[in-house]
């Protein structure tokens, strides 16, 4: 994981690189100052980044489609402004579609690589799976019956199933899982696994015999 995320972080620096450079150039050639035309590769390159990041974070959730619109006109922009710079300043004897294809590779890269880099990143915070004590995983294929499920109330489970599946929750929850967690790890709805830890309810007891009178 360590040397994977390394090596996507070094590819997206050296595209970052090669991108900057072109539309540094390519802003100095369009008027902006030279002193000036840094920035614009930043605002460009530096959106994509960021838009990759949120994203990745928002995934599922309201609002992921602005930062999926901003990432997909950043990409646009750039992959547009280096392919015209590789049109404008490579050399005649190569073709012009030719330079801006090369040159649109860069941002491309620079896209890929950062998607991956967050997702290796996130993958490593999710909870690891708790071993059974026998030494494999339990999994809910392996713990229920075919057609049976634990979400339906009137559904009538395998009682070793049960216990499997109880027996995988308490180690669970000392694993610091939530219900919520438990649940969707087990498939089983989360009120079910919430009556699994709540303690029974002891009945008062009744006197059985009948008081006699003297």
């Amino acid at each position: 994981m360590v040397t994977a995320a390394t090596g996507t972080v070094l590819i997206g620096v050296g595209a970052f690189w090669l991108s900057f450079m072109a539309l540094a150039d390519l802003a100095g050639r369009s008027g902006i100052t030279a002193r000036q035309a840094w920035i614009w590769p930043l605002l460009v390159d530096g959106l994509i980044v960021v838009s990759t990041i949120a994203v990745v974070a928002l995934d599922g959730r309201a609002g992921a489609w602005y930062p999926w619109a901003l990432l997909i006109c950043g990409a646009l922009v750039s992959v547009a402004a280096n392919a015209l710079h590789a049109i404008v300043a490579a050399d005649a004897s190569v073709p012009a579609m030719l330079a801006a294809t090369v040159a649109a590779v860069p941002p491309l890269v620079l896209l890929a690589s950062t998607h991956l880099t967050v997702v290796l990143t996130r993958s490593t915070t999710t909870p690891p799976r708790v071993p059974h004590p026998a030494g494999e995983l339990m999994t809910v294929t392996a713990l229920a019956p075919t057609g049976v499920s634990d979400t339906e109330p009137d559904a009538a489970p395998d009682a070793e199933a049960v216990v499997g599946r109880r027996e995988r929750a308490v180690r669970l929850r000392e694993a610091g899982w939530s219900n919520k967690a438990i649940a969707d790890e087990l498939g089983v709805h989360s009120s079910t696994v919430g009556r699994w830890f709540t303690p029974p309810v002891e009945e008062p007891e009744t006197t059985t015999g009948m008081e006699t009178t003297s």
